[in-house]
Parts: structure tokens; C-alpha cells; sequence
């Protein structure tokens, strides 16, 4: 998993992670604009990271291979930050912020163990093979639509979904005959 993050201001040991509820689809806007208004109002001090939670999937758009990047939790942002009454009325006067998740009233500072889940168990992963996104399983019928035995017809024998192979078995002069291709060089039939 990857994230998109934007460090600002110094680390300071109270700061802690809190997961805002926001307008979906508007991710980017909103710490873009959480950015620009904490820098505008000098509260950048108080504030560490803005993160999308995201991960890198590989989807097939018309016979070709395309990396994508999807977020996990759509519709909210994890925000590091010193909780005052500056900073929180920044954060809720904020265009397409909702409210911070967990009690009423006051927000309550996610568990350290709950943010390690949610991003991954570390930010610093560097580059991690993207996933493969299919929902092909053991049965399908499936054409095989690139490679050496494209325009095959078979059915998927196995899934590896770590490496995003699958087992096609196709028929090959009347005899069933297991073929390994990757997930994006085949479609449902």
C-alpha cells in the first residue's frame, strides 16, 4: 500500500492521528485546501501529516495492462495533528470536511495500533507490486484474449492472487490442457 502524504511543521510529541469524515470523491481538494488554510492562518506548527490511504491496482482497460491508484477508505482523511481551538476550527470550517470520526463532541485521537492497520503498518514501504484487480475464480469461463493462446476459450482451473496468475485449462486437439496466463490477459465469457 501506498499513501499520499504532505509532512508539514515539526513533530511534536502531542500530536496525534485523527480520521476525518469529508465529501467522497474530493480527497485531494480537501487537504490540498486543509494545506493552504493551515499555512494561511501560521498553524502549520500544529499540524504533521495529510494522508489519502491508497493502494496501487492493476486493472485491464481495453486488452491493456494500466496501474491505477484507488483509495482505500473513500471518503475520509487521517490528519496528524495538535487538537486546539485553532486547529480545530480550522479543520471543520474547512470546505468539504464533515467531522471527525469517533465520539461526539470532542475527537478522540485514533490508537496508534488502529493508524499502523489503516496505513499499512508503516508508511515507509517503498514501492509494493501493485495488486491485481479481478474477481475471477476457480470455474469461470473465461477467453484468453492475449499471448500465445489468445482466442482461447476455457475455464479458470486456479487463482494465484498474490501474482495474479491463473491456471486456464483449454482445449488443445480434444484434450484439456492447463495453460498458465496472467488475470488481465483473459475476459469473462
Amino acid at each position: 500500500m501506498t499513501s499520499e502524504s504532505v509532512a508539514e511543521g515539526s513533530q511534536d510529541t502531542q500530536m496525534n492521528w485523527y480520521v476525518l469524515k469529508i465529501q467522497s470523491n474530493r480527497e485531494k481538494t480537501i487537504r490540498d485546501s486543509l494545506l493552504r488554510r493551515m499555512r494561511q492562518e501560521g498553524l502549520q506548527d500544529f499540524f504533521g501529516e495529510i494522508v489519502i490511504p491508497t493502494e496501487k491496482i492493476i486493472e485491464n482497460r481495453n486488452g491493456k495492462k494500466k496501474v491505477v491508484e484507488q483509495k482505500l477508505y473513500p471518503g475520509y482523511l487521517m490528519v496528524q495533528m495538535v487538537l486546539n481551538d485553532d486547529t480545530w476550527y480550522l479543520v471543520r470550517s474547512t470546505s468539504g470536511v464533515g467531522d471527525f470520526t469517533g465520539t461526539s463532541g470532542k475527537p478522540s485521537p485514533m490508537p496508534m495500533h488502529e493508524i499502523q492497520r489503516m496505513l499499512g503498518a508503516g508508511q515507509a514501504v517503498a514501492e509494493e507490486p501493485a495488486k491485481l484487480k479481478h474477481d475471477l475464480k476457480s470455474g469461470d469461463n473465461v477467453k484468453i484474449i492475449e499471448g500465445p493462446f489468445g482466442s482461447f476459450d476455457g475455464t479458470v482451473g486456479s487463482v494465484d492472487p498474490t501474482n495474479g496468475k491463473l491456471t486456464v485449462m483449454i482445449e488443445i486437439f480434444g484434450r484439456s490442457t492447463p495453460v498458465d496466463v496472467e488475470a488481465w490477459q483473459v475476459e469473462r465469457v
